[in-house]
């Protein structure tokens, strides 16, 4: 590896290194370490915005993330960011710095839990508010970390097969 690139890595590294283990386990990035991981890896991101106060976000955290499907399917396809929308901590997200709370207004979030899902460029893909059961939530998890929508299957369409798309 030449040493420009090691020195352009560097800073993904740190951010990967530094990135805080949270409540619902290990997998969980900070804002910045999982954006970092996202652009480095080519996958896409979940976000899980939640509040300290948040009963069904600490319900997402048990009776979802917590289940070993869930938890490998994310780990083997997806970025995982917590998010505390009533945070101050500042990070930066389109060349802006921000806090925590601003990104999730800048998403639009009004309620908690929300799921954000972005392209690995950090493009929005789409909000889901509120506590999703898991096994609706690993139906979504399919459905974008197979890229079902970005080849345009309709998500009422990959539903209502179960998780089976056709082509178009």
């Amino acid at each position: 590896m030449k040493p420009s690139t090691l020195y352009r890595m560097l800073p993904v590294l740190v951010l990967l290194a530094a990135a805080p283990s949270h409540a619902a386990g290990a997998g969980w990035k900070s804002w910045n370490a999982g954006m970092a991981e996202a652009k480095a890896t080519g996958r896409p991101v979940l976000v899980d915005v939640y509040t300290d106060w948040c009963g069904w976000c600490k319900r997402m955290d048990r009776d979802v993330y917590s289940r070993a499907d869930v938890r490998d399917y994310l780990a083997k396809k997806f970025v995982m960011i917590k998010l505390d929308a009533e945070s101050s901590d500042q990070a930066t997200y389109e060349d802006r710095s921000m806090t925590m709370g601003a990104i999730a207004q800048r998403f639009k979030v009004t309620g908690y839990p929300t799921t954000i899902f972005l392209r690995a460029n950090g493009e929005h893909l789409v909000n889901v508010p509120g506590y999703v059961p898991a096994e609706r939530f690993m139906l979504m998890l399919e459905y974008i970390g197979d890229d079902h929508i970005g080849r345009g299957v309709k998500w009422t369409d990959f539903e209502k097969r179960g998780g089976v798309a056709t082509e178009r």
